[in-house]
């Protein structure tokens, strides 16, 4: 299987991603956030870093770019799509998720392994038990989740709530969310890192690589 991973001017964790879907098994492929059409590809990584800087607001500039509006019909036609940290931002500009990513609550940045626990099974989160606690590395200035009372309450009651945060939130999202889905559930974003926790030698844990290996499987049992 294929999956694309973007790269934008300012991208940092793009490599990363591309070799946490190797770990996985899948071949991964470069994208540039100029390019106005997908190859042939199964799914797609918006990955963190600083996408234009960071520029306005984080992601307010990555949504326009070229290769969004190919990402965006994809997304609504079914494709798994990950957006990650920076990616999560982007996401939420181009309106696949709601809600928005906004300053940590105390103002200071913040790089540490963080405890989670998965909340639903979709196509990102299948390879873990609802309940499940994971740990993998946050780092992050602008992580704090929010949206209006009425759009947690439906984020809660149709299971979107892919992630919550676990041993103290580190940037005061709301209710300690620290990921998402889209109502198909084709499309998550999350703050904390997955592809730093796949391998044993430079993770925390292996904790990261279930996010990888859950679309390969929903890939594998999804209709041609």
């Amino acid at each position: 299987m294929r999956i694309g991973v973007v790269t934008f001017p300012g991208s940092l964790d793009d490599t990363d991603a591309s070799r946490a879907v190797r770990i996985a098994g899948a071949e991964a492929v470069r994208l540039w956030h100029a390019d106005k059409r997908l190859p042939m590809i199964d799914a797609v990584v918006l990955p963190g870093g600083f996408s234009y800087g960071d520029y306005l607001r984080c992601g307010a500039i990555a949504r326009f770019a070229p290769i969004m509006d190919a990402v965006v019909d994809a997304a609504r036609g079914g494709m798994p799509v990950l957006g990650i940290c920076n990616g999560f931002q982007v996401l939420c500009e181009a309106h696949l998720l709601p809600g928005a990513l906004t300053r940590n609550q105390h103002l200071r940045f913040r790089n540490h392994d963080q405890a989670l626990r998965v909340e639903n099974a979709a196509a990102w989160t299948n390879a873990y038990e609802p309940g499940q606690q994971v740990v993998i590395p946050v780092k992050h200035g602008e992580g704090c989740y929010v949206a209006d009372e009425r759009t947690l309450d439906e984020l809660e009651a149709t299971g979107r709530v892919a992630f919550r945060y676990l041993g103290g939130n580190p940037n005061g999202s709301r209710r300690d969310i620290a990921g998402i889905t889209n109502e198909a559930g084709n499309v998550l974003g999350l703050m904390p890192h997955p592809e730093h926790a796949v391998e044993a030698l430079t993770g925390p844990s292996t904790d990261g690589l279930g996010v990888f290996t859950s679309v390969l499987k929903h890939l594998a049992g999804a209709p041609s």
